[in-house]
Formats: C-alpha cells, sequence, structure tokens
C-alpha cells in the first residue's frame, strides 16, 4: 500500500511503540479499553489503535491486530491477484480438476444428485460467453445485467465480465419492475441476461429500454423464444446459442486493471430510486484479502449458493470460494427445499443470514419443548455442559453429548458444517452461542455493507464472546465520530461510542451518476460514514448499538424508513398519528397508532360495538383487526412492498405530545422515547406474530 506522508508517520509511530514494547519484554501489540488513552496495554487484543493526525494527539483509529502497519489489497501469498479475472486464472491453473459448479437440476426438469462442472470446464465457458457477447457487438467496458437467481451460469457470465473487461451490473426482482427498468436505463445496460420468468418483465418494458442490443436467455430454447419486429433493435438468443457463437469465434481475453470498475451494485435504499455502488477490482480483491487473514476457504470445502447474488455478502462469499478452490453447489431456486438440498450436497461452509438462523433456532427448540420431561432435561443438561467447555476454550468440548445429542441436529446441515458464517443483520448473542453449541463449529459474524465491498469487520477465530461483529478488516482502518445530537461520543465510559467510519482500498469509487450523495456519505478525507453507531468494547471489538438516520435494517436485510411508511398510514381514516417499529432481530413491523377519537366513536356505533371509554374500545381485538384491515388498504393504494407492511397494530386513545415527551419541537416522533414508551405493548406484538406464524417443521 502507498502512503502519504501523514500516514507514513502514523506508521513510524507505531513502529516506535512497537519497538520500545519490544525492548520492555512485551513483544505482543495490545489495545487499552479506553481509545483516547495509551493504545498499549497487557490484555488480548483484536485491534490497535493508531493516531488519525498526530498533531491532537487522540488515538482514535482502530486497524485489525493481524496487520497493524498495513492495509492489504493483495493476498497475502499472492500479491500477483490483483483482479477477479486473475483471481479465477489463479484457481483454473491450481484447482483445473476441481469440482466449481453444482446444479442438481436436470435438462428434463427432475431433481437429482449434483452434477458438477470442474474450474477448467468453466473456464472454457466464460471464454465461450465473452466472445458470444464480442460477436453480437457488446464493446469492452460495457454494462452487462444479470436479471435471474444464482445458478451456475451466472458464475460463467460474471467470469466473462471480468475476463473481457465488461462491467456486471445485477438485477433482482424484489425491486420491481420499475426500479429494474430504472437501473437499465441508468447503467445504460447494452446486455442482459435473464430467463424465461423474467424475459416476460423485460418484454413487458423494452421499448421503454433503448441501450439493449443483446438479450440471451438461460435455460431458454431457442425455439421457444419470442422474435422481435426487424425495426427494435434488439436481439433475443439463448444461452446455448451464445456459447456456440462464442466457440465459433473465440476472442483473447481483454483483461482489465485493478482500478477498474468490476460491478455496478444497485442498493434498493429507502427512499426514491435505487443507487449505484460502482465497486473495482482493487476495492473487491482487497476486502476478500483482507478477510483471508481471518477465514480460509479450502479446496476440499463445499459452499451451498442460495443467498442473493445481487447483494454483495454473497458476492464476496463466492470471491473467497474461487480463491480457495471450493466446490459451490446451488440450492434448487426455492427456499422452501433448501433442508433438502442441504441434506444431498452436505456443505462444509454455510453462511446465511439471521432470519434463517433464528428459524432454526426456534423449530429445534420447539422439537426439544414438545419431546417430553427426559429429553428435554437430557437436552438441556448436554446444552449447558457443552457452551461451559466451549466458553472454557477446549478445542473438542463433549464429544459424548454430540454423539448422543448435537450429532442428530447437525445432520439438519448436512452434517459435515465447519463454519457458519452470518451477516446482513446483528444476530442475537443467545442464538450465535446455540448454534456453536448444537452445530459444534465456529460461528462468527460479520459487518459490513455494500459500499465497502462487504467486511468492514468481523469475529476473529477463537474469541467465544457473542453481541459484537469483532474488530477491523485488515484491510481497512475504522473510527468512531462524535454524534452530540444523539449524546455519543469517544470520551464516553466505559466505551467509547460514535458513528462508525471506515477508510481503505475496499471503499467504493462512488454513485454511478451521483456525485451529491456520494458527497453525502464520503468526507474529504476519504472516510466513508456509515450511519451506524458503534462502540468499542474491551479488546478492540466493534458493537453496533443504533442508526444515526432513522433507518433500520429488518431481520432479512432489507432496509426501511418508517417516516414514509407512517405518513402513508396516517391516512387511514382511523390513524391520527402513527409510529411504526421494527428491528434487525425480527423480520416484520409493527404498528403503535394514536386513534382519530371522533372516527373510532362513529365506527363503533356503526358496527353495534358497545364499550365505556376509548381505551376500552382500543383494546378490543375486533377492532384492532379492523384498524389493521383498513391500513393494509392503504398500504397497497400505495403500493408499500410486503416487508413494509405493518403485521400488527396497537391502537393508544392518547395522542403522541410534547408533554407526554414523544414528540419533538418540530412534532416528529421521538423514536427511542417511543420505543421505550411502547415497549411492553411492541414485545407483546412480536409475541402474537409469532404465535401466528409457526415455523415450517422441516426447520
Amino acid at each position: 500500500m502507498e502512503f502519504s506522508s501523514p500516514a507514513q508517520r502514523r506508521l513510524q509511530t507505531l513502529r516506535s511503540h512497537l519497538d520500545s514494547s519490544q525492548a520492555d519484554d512485551q513483544p505482543s501489540l495490545f489495545l487499552n479499553a479506553t481509545a483516547s488513552a495509551s493504545p498499549f496495554s497487557n490484555e488480548d487484543s483484536y485491534s490497535v489503535v493508531l493516531p488519525e493526525k498526530l498533531d491532537t494527539g487522540i488515538w482514535n483509529v482502530h486497524r485489525s491486530a493481524k496487520s497493524p502497519t498495513k492495509l492489504f489489497s493483495r493476498f497475502p501469498n499472492h500479491p500477483e491477484i490483483g483482479t477477479l479475472h486473475d483471481n479465477f486464472v489463479h484457481a483454473v491453473e491450481t484447482y483445473p480438476d476441481n469440482k466449481y459448479l453444482g446444479t442438481r437440476a436436470r435438462p428434463n426438469g427432475t431433481i437429482g444428485e449434483y452434477t458438477w462442472m470442474t474450474y477448467a470446464e468453466t473456464a472454457s465457458a466464460r471464454q465461450a460467453i465473452g466472445s458470444g457477447l464480442i460477436y453480437n457487438g457488446i464493446n469492452h467496458g460495457a454494462c452487462v445485467g444479470l436479471y435471474f437467481i444464482n445458478r451456475p451460469e451466472w458464475l460463467v457470465v460474471d467470469h466473462a465480465c471480468a475476463a473481457y473487461s465488461f462491467i456486471s451490473v445485477p438485477l433482482y426482482d424484489t425491486l420491481g419492475p420499475d426500479a429494474v427498468k430504472f437501473v437499465v436505463n441508468h447503467a445504460t445496460l447494452q446486455a442482459i441476461f435473464c430467463v424465461p420468468q423474467t424475459l416476460n418483465t423485460l418484454l413487458s418494458f423494452l421499448s421503454e429500454i433503448p441501450t439493449i442490443r443483446l438479450v440471451v436467455v438461460v435455460g431458454g430454447a431457442d425455439e421457444n423464444l419470442p422474435s422481435l419486429p426487424p425495426g427494435s433493435g434488439v436481439k433475443i438468443v439463448s444461452y446455448q446459442k451464445l456459447l456456440s457463437q462464442g466457440r465459433s469465434s473465440v476472442h483473447p481475453f481483454s483483461p482489465p486493471k485493478p482500478e477498474d470498475i468490476a460491478t455496478i451494485c444497485y442498493t434498493s435504499g429507502t427512499t426514491g430510486t435505487p443507487k449505484g455502488a460502482m465497486l473495482s477490482h482493487e476495492n473487491l480483491i482487497s476486502n476478500v484479502a483482507g478477510s483471508s487473514l481471518s477465514i480460509n476457504f479450502l479446496p476440499d470445502d463445499i459452499y451451498i449458493s442460495y443467498l442473493p447474488l445481487a447483494h454483495i455478502y454473497e458476492r464476496s462469499n463466492q470471491i473467497m470460494g474461487v480463491y480457495g478452490g471450493v466446490s459451490i453447489g446451488f440450492y434448487q431456486g426455492d427456499i422452501m427445499k433448501l433442508m433438502d438440498d442441504l441434506a444431498v450436497l452436505r456443505p462444509t461452509v454455510f453462511c446465511s443470514v439471521p432470519r434463517l438462523y433464528n428459524r432454526v433456532y426456534d423449530g429445534i427448540t420447539s422439537a426439544v419443548k414438545s419431546s417430553g420431561v427426559t429429553k428435554r432435561r437430557l437436552f438441556q443438561l448436554a446444552y449447558n455442559s457443552k457452551k461451559k467447555a466451549i466458553l472454557n476454550g477446549r478445542r473438542s468440548p463433549s464429544p459424548l453429548w454430540d454423539k448422543l445429542v448435537f450429532n442428530k441436529i447437525k445432520e439438519k446441515l448436512g452434517g459435515r458444517v465447519r463454519f457458519m458464517g452470518s451477516g446482513a443483520s446483528p444476530l442475537s448473542p443467545d442464538v450465535m452461542d446455540f448454534l456453536r453449541v448444537c452445530f459444534g463449529c465456529s460461528v462468527r459474524e460479520g459487518y459490513g455493507m455494500t459500499e465497502t465491498s462487504c467486511v468492514i469487520s468481523s469475529m476473529d477465530e477463537g474469541d467465544n464472546l457473542s453481541g459484537h461483529v469483532g474488530s477491523p478488516n485488515p484491510a481497512c482502518e475504522v473510527k468512531l465520530v462524535d454524534v452530540p445530537e444523539m449524546n455519543y461520543t469517544s470520551e464516553d465510559q466505559p466505551y467509547p461510542r460514535g458513528e462508525i467510519c471506515v477508510r481503505g482500498p475496499i471503499i467504493f469509487k462512488g454513485y454511478y451518476k451521483d456525485e451529491e450523495q456520494t458527497k453525502e456519505i464520503m468526507d474529504v478525507d476519504g472516510w466513508l460514514h456509515t450511519g451506524d453507531i458503534g462502540l468499542w468494547l474491551p479488546g478492540g471489538r466493534l458493537k453496533i448499538i443504533d442508526r444515526k438516520k432513522n433507518i433500520f435494517k429488518l431481520a432479512q436485510g432489507e432496509y426501511i424508513a418508517p417516516e414514509k411508511i407512517e405518513n402513508v398510514y396516517t391516512k387511514c381514516r382511523f390513524v391520527s398519528q402513527c409510529f411504526i417499529h421494527g428491528d434487525s432481530f425480527n423480520s416484520s413491523l409493527v404498528a403503535i397508532v394514536a386513534v382519530d377519537p371522533d372516527v373510532m366513536k362513529d365506527w363503533a356505533a356503526s358496527e353495534g360495538i358497545k364499550y365505556e371509554n376509548l381505551a376500552q374500545l382500543c383494546k378490543d381485538p375486533k377492532v384492532r383487526k379492523a384498524v389493521l384491515a383498513e391500513m393494509d388498504i392503504v398500504g397497497r393504494e400505495a403500493q408499500l412492498r410486503g416487508f413494509e407492511f405493518a403485521k400488527a397494530v396497537t391502537l393508544v386513545p392518547e395522542p403522541f405530545t410534547l408533554e407526554n415527551g414523544l414528540l419533538t419541537p418540530t412534532f416528529k416522533v421521538k423514536r427511542p422515547q417511543a420505543k421505550a414508551y411502547f415497549a411492553e405493548a411492541i414485545s407483546k406484538m412480536y409475541e402474537e406474530i409469532a404465535s401466528s406464524d409457526p415455523v415450517p417443521s422441516k426447520l
């Protein structure tokens, strides 16, 4: 990494501390709990502290203890890998005959065992696809869309883009047709790969996406493809035909440079149109290279791909998998059949999101509760014993309990998982501890975002403390910036708190064609402001505690802008004021509604409902159900997305006011105060949702 003059001085300062600590017979570098104090102490640490600016004397920038003197932008053992193309070439040369891409689907539509393409076979296909694009007039540097869910062809096309300097642009239908149309036009896509189902969507607005010149249909037969008018300027071909065209007209690779844009990942955002995060080859390689110091994917590993490839989390896992020569098996495309795919594939690496882990947890605990007194007590005894052994650092804790109890649970994921990763939103400490005990493997949580090419921080091997997101990726540095309006500062005791800011080679190149929003998230010193509030735990572990803006994630990773939803629901005749609540431990929203007294009374009279006072009326389950039904109608009219609908409502007779502390002087809801004020009601609503949404028996 090239250091600027201030960075060089910081490095020299750090090295002088290293030298002095070694002179004092202290060979290890350790972090003090207080970031502004001396950064070294005799405690185990996961990150170390540097001064951002030497003239302030404030030690506030954290780096991984694995690499305190430099930020990684290349794999330590393979510095020649600077692009995604280099990474795949390395895999093909090192593991040519390794199984790479596996699928259970057959051409005749049946499902069986996994069949595989090797790395060498995939390399041949990617050259044919890239050559086919050039054959059809797609120029180097063009944006190429991928509009289908995970399957081997997705990776083949992505590798082709890297080999021929195309820019891949993932599309996912959860954005809706209007957003897809926006992305196609905004990124000026020239070619788009789709499947028959998404082809129909494209055809519905083909005349409105004039830059498209080629549509490639994956899994469709040429004879079944629609014919377009000659003047449309768009060719529709099957994936198989494109392969044939490329193989009959092979073009040499046109590899990118590390600084070239590899992909534009559009985020759904919370308001307005999607934003396109431009990620370079260097960004992606840096992130995975830094992560590789903590997590190794090995040539005999098997990974199951079902998390959306349009999201950076799965994309990053795939890059890591290629570097390690991993075999990647794809799910059938139906999440309800995932457990069957797991049983057949028997992966060794399983990465997921808290929503699924929560369902696994609920399913197992429900089964234990209904298993009878003897089995329930045996499970609890085994669980407590093994958890204690893990916390004590034993490498092979409780093999007897594994044989008697936990091996049966491990079989739910195929029985061979050695590593479980969690991302996208926070994982409950209880669930993490449960997974570690029941599955007997390394379970680690990470934190990141699209704009940082994925991982900002992750838990370290051997760290058994749950409830945090670990130490900084060795490819970046992290600092917390004071947020005085929320009473978060770096001087807070016992732990420094503030907005999480990130800098390093993993930081994206900006939002495509959107300099204004890029400036909002990036400052002049190169720090990316995440909008998340964090604190430093002892040892230099990062913990996420809040969100700077009123935006939050649900458990499945969807972002929510509550004010937008509240503004929709206040159009409902019953609703005077509305407070929408959700968090990253739950997959749905709940609502607190201050009712319009006159409307409620008139409606109750028309329905023949008797009541003594408004408070009693608000508690009536029939009334709550009726109000929620009307809120649903208003939500559908406003075209709220499925996860934006409130799934339960609590009605209150008193309005939100300045006097009861629920409104600001500008009459906005005080969210932290409202959350605390209605905590009991919120808890009850989530209990109601859980009881009405039983966990599928397969989990």
